[in-house]
């Protein structure tokens, strides 16, 4: 039955749109013309449609929903406070307040109720195309007759900003080719940008761009009063099983200011003769601030109170299930808990220097091909690289609507074609849904198209994994274009980030433990293409340390620290320097941030003071200052060739690095340095 409204429905969108008003006035700082355009859109979903429960806002089968205009946030927060989430009144008079609750833009990690984090226009969007594949995974995965386990929706608004942006076109792509028909996107149609009427950038007809894209679209073309028309819309949507749905809603951005349908309305509190003006033309006290009348909680309380049920009638749904079968049971116990099958690391391959090289791009196949199976919550593809990025494993099938002929949604290959930025969004609303660790692979120089959603992964704190192959100028022939240089000091750069370069086989199995046992970190492996020799010294403990002492040596003239394929090379440089009577240390530093969270005793035991530490990387030699006296790297672009004849033109050689270490023994003879790792603010810690 279609849903009814009444005036207890427009008092409450009335008053959506002014504890906007108020939150973003008392702030001065914010963006109320988006709440107060789409109030009529928010209330109509989350009070007729949505199921959610404000008392356990991660019930597994609860719908979903992302606003992708996240500057709009003034509109979520409004919705999660009227419908019992744990956001007070008080929270949103906190607004963009320094610790509050209710920050400049979503944050996942930071309030209930916030599925995924928003901000940079365009991610929101690939989140919910995630979010809508998860669902699809997991109902294909574990429904059975009688037992519909899952069958959320995805919802998600978008503004104009977010249809401009290229990342959210790949992926909307990507959701027309996997069929999402549990995806539901209203389009905010304002025609407002932050310059002023989006006629002068935006003249494309969305409508059939999305129809090309294979979406299923509506229009409804007055958004500010046809909630019967939303209603309707939403309705149609759901019917429509094999297309994501978008619906365009035309709204009238800061609905009753004064400055309404204007730029001007977008990112500035109203002035007090217009927040006045407002609040009379709604029939509010003007006097009176956050105000909300018992009867739109009670409104508002009933739907949180179905949608509590509803997850009681699924926790005894969940338990039948259980017990018909338990082992697809209890492999949703975990999903749900976000653990890992017991003793899964026991499948990760160990190596000897009796094993051959390998380039490390193989030794990840082998990682994934070893542990796939038994960790089903591995969910991964590549953006058009399967060939060369390895990600594929034997048994995989892919992640394909049935109708492809190409596989199920309950393959856990994804097949994400030449859209890495997509990707990367993708797998953060994929990690974001619940129990599911998603990984994609790229050239490790292309990781760099997708550094908004990296971002992302590392501020929201979810468990994305990056196979990053092809990682340096080893990758030769394809020259400049395809080589990183600055790629991995920007990633290390990045908070709460893991950048790992393994040297070999156990330290590539030590970054896919640290990758699926860091749960709110997410990781970049940068992978070798040319063949890497097993390495004596080297294991799965040492290297879950980020850095470790592969050869050590008293009375030191010189410790060298590496990574990846120049580890073995920096063995070379060690073995002529002792042969001219040096003394050399050599470390081996496959992620410095799983270093930097090491006791600093250990840190110290690893850079000692007393003589010179010189890095050895075919990167840029940003950031190396850190543990480094000096530093051996590239500060240029790369070159074409053959990667030897590469290696060679930058010095790259065990010849190559025992003459710069020698000058480096010499210029410090005589000196004492201290580690680099001592510093001021350390002390002060």
């Amino acid at each position: 039955m279609a849903p009814s409204f009444d005036n207890v429905d427009t008092l409450t969108i009335n008053t959506i749109r002014l504890l906007a008003v108020d939150a973003v006035s008392k702030a001065n700082s914010g963006h109320p013309g988006a709440p107060m355009g789409l109030a009529p859109v928010a209330h109509v979903l989350f009070n007729k449609f949505m199921t959610f429960n404000p008392k356990n806002p991660k019930f597994m089968n609860r719908d979903r929903f992302v606003l992708s205009n996240g500057h709009g946030c003034m509109l979520l927060y409004a919705l999660l406070h009227l419908y019992g989430y744990d956001l007070s009144l008080d929270d949103l008079k906190n607004f963009r307040q320094l610790g509050s609750k209710t920050p400049g833009h979503p944050e996942a990690a930071d309030t209930p109720g916030v599925e995924v984090t928003t901000g940079p226009l365009g991610q929101g969007i690939c989140n919910a195309v995630g979010l809508a594949m998860g669902q699809a995974h997991y109902a294909a995965s574990f429904n059975k007759p009688g037992y519909d386990l899952f069958t959320n929706y995805t919802y998600c608004i978008m503004g104009d900003g977010c249809v401009m942006e290229g990342v959210a076109s790949e992926a909307c792509s990507t959701a027309g080719h996997l069929q999402l028909g549990n995806l539901i996107v209203f389009y905010d149609d304002n025609h407002i940008s932050i310059d002023g009427d989006t006629a002068q950038a935006l003249t494309e007809d969305v409508i059939a761009k999305y129809e090309a894209y294979g979406w299923h679209t509506q229009w409804v073309k007055d958004g500010d009063h046809d909630l019967a028309g939303l209603a309707e819309a939403i309705e149609i949507a759901k019917t429509v099983k094999d297309k994501p749905s978008l619906i365009k809603v035309t709204t009238t951005i800061g609905f009753g200011s004064l400055l309404q349908g204007t730029h001007g309305v977008h990112g500035n509190a109203l002035k007090a003769d217009d927040v006045v003006h407002v609040k009379k033309l709604f029939g509010f006290n003007p006097e009176e601030f956050f105000a909300v009348a018992p009867e739109v909680y009670e409104l508002c309380g009933k739907a949180a109170s179905a949608g509590a049920a509803a997850e009681e009638e699924w926790n005894q749904l969940y338990a039948k299930y259980t017990a018909e079968f338990p082992e697809l049971g209890a492999e949703l116990q975990l999903r749900i808990e976000n653990k890992l099958p017991e003793g899964w690391e026991k499948k990760l391959p160990v190596y000897t220097t009796s094993d051959p090289a390998i380039a490390s791009r193989k030794l990840s196949e082998t990682v994934l091909n070893a542990i796939c199976d038994t960790v089903p919550a591995l969910i991964g593809g590549s953006a058009d690289l399967t060939g060369s990025n390895y990600t594929r494993w034997k048994t995989a099938v892919d992640y394909q609507p049935p109708s492809t002929g190409f596989g199920t949604y309950a393959g856990r290959y994804i097949r994400y074609g030449v859209r890495e930025h997509g990707m990367g969004a993708i797998m953060n609303g994929l990690a974001a849904y619940g129990g599911m660790i998603p990984f994609g692979g790229t050239f490790l120089n292309f990781v760099s198209y997708a550094a908004g959603a990296v971002r992302l992964s590392a501020l929201s704190e979810v468990r994305v994994i990056w196979v990053a192959t092809h990682d340096s100028i080893g990758l030769g022939e394809d020259g400049p274009t395809h080589q990183p240089i600055e790629t991995l000091a920007h990633f290390r750069a990045t908070p709460n980030l893991m950048v790992w370069r393994p040297a070999d086989g156990n330290e590539t199995s030590a970054a896919y433990y640290m990758a699926l046992t860091e749960k709110h970190t997410p990781s970049i492996m940068a992978l070798s293409r040319q063949n890497l020799p097993q390495l004596e010294g080297s294991t799965i403990e040492k290297a879950c340390k980020g850095g470790y002492v592969l050869k050590e040596v008293e009375g030191a003239d010189l410790t060298l620290v590496s990574t990846g394929s120049e580890v073995y090379l920096s063995l070379e440089a060690v073995k002529i320097l002792e042969g001219k009577g040096y003394k050399c240390r050599l470390v081996s530093m496959p992620d410095w941030h799983t270093f930097d969270k090491q006791p600093t005793e250990y840190q110290l035991s690893v850079f000692p003071d007393g003589h010179p530490i010189m890095s050895v990387e075919v990167m840029t030699t940003l950031g190396w200052s850190k543990y480094s006296h000096e530093q051996f790297g590239i500060n240029r672009f790369g070159a074409s060739g053959p990667y030897q004849k590469v290696y060679e033109k930058f010095g790259f050689t065990g010849e190559g690095i025992a003459e710069k270490g020698e000058a480096v023994i010499s210029a410090y003879k005589g000196y004492s340095p201290r580690s680099p790792l001592h510093k001021a603010f350390t002390l002060l810690e």
